[in-house]
């Protein structure tokens, strides 16, 4: 199965291990790289995207973010994305790996950290008020991680671990405040479990029961889990991630319709295409088209 557009890992040429890189957005754009910034890539790592000034674009699964001063993106580990051409955006990508946030915080808090990014559970894009010290105070920090990368003493690495909580824990505050924020605590550790069994088995299975089985409670309780965390169903969830893997899947290799029909778990590709129209509203052979 050849891949058709890049999968990027963490390569920090200048740190190898800390697992952190802060980049100048106007400087990657820039850079010569092994890959085409500007076309489809999926990422192996997380990403903070900042905009300092400037307006545009950038693309993450699929959807189209407009940009301002201002601006706050969320990329997600495993994600496709891309940027735009966007000749005066000035600001900074945080990039770090799954390893930056839990060699610093306890397993618990590293958990609930990284669910700032978790597409499924709120929006990936935040405006922060620029006419108020929240936006100041938010550059603030990004610039203090910025020359605590450039330092790089014996205690940077710990520093901007800190500093990337903070920053972190702030998006939550102001994600909470604009009511994008929908996760019930009482529910987060089973529904985060039910999703990573979504996320791994639903082209083998998409039935509410058999999950339900697997977290050894009834198909009642794991439709209120989901309910009170995303405010949908079950089946509905499970659909919906199925389908973004799939949309995945139809842009990153080469296989056909037919042997992606099969790998995603149909025995009959009619079922497939109906399947795909049902939720893009579009076949899978027009999608792929339109985003390759």
């Amino acid at each position: 199965m050849k891949e058709v557009i890049k999968h990027i890992k963490f390569d920090n040429k200048n740190n190898p291990k800390s697992y952190f890189e802060v980049v100048q957005i106007e400087e990657l754009l820039n850079r010569t790289l092994d890959h085409d910034v500007f076309k489809n890539h999926i990422v192996k790592f997380y990403i903070i995207f900042f905009v300092v000034d400037g307006v545009g674009y950038h693309t993450i699964d699929f959807t189209d973010y407009k940009y301002q001063k201002g601006t706050v993106l969320l990329v997600r580990k495993d994600q496709i994305h891309k940027f735009f051409r966007s000749p005066n955006v000035k600001g900074y990508l945080l990039i770090f790996t799954e390893d930056f946030i839990v060699s610093h915080l306890n397993k618990l808090e590293a958990l609930k950290s990284l669910q700032l990014f978790n597409e499924l559970l709120s929006f990936p894009k935040i405006e922060l008020k620029v006419q108020e010290e929240e936006f100041s105070n938010f550059a603030t920090l990004v610039r203090q991680i910025e020359a605590e990368y450039k330092f790089k003493d014996e205690y940077s690495i710990g520093i901007t671990r800190s500093i990337l909580h903070v920053v972190i824990t702030k998006l939550f505050r102001i994600k909470s405040k604009n009511g994008q924020l929908f996760v019930k605590k009482k529910y987060l550790k089973e529904f985060l479990f039910f999703q990573e069994l979504v996320e791994k088995n639903c082209f083998h299975n998409k039935k509410v029961m058999d999950y339900a089985q697997k977290m050894n409670c009834s198909t009642k309780t794991l439709n209120n889990i989901v309910q009170a965390v995303v405010s949908k169903p079950a089946k509905i969830f499970i659909d919906e991630i199925a389908i973004m893997q799939v949309k995945r899947l139809l842009i990153s290799n080469n296989l056909s319709i037919k042997e992606i029909a099969y790998t995603a778990g149909f025995g009959d590709p009619a079922n497939f295409f109906k399947y795909f129209k049902k939720y893009v509203g579009s076949s899978p052979e027009v999608f792929r088209q339109a985003h390759q």
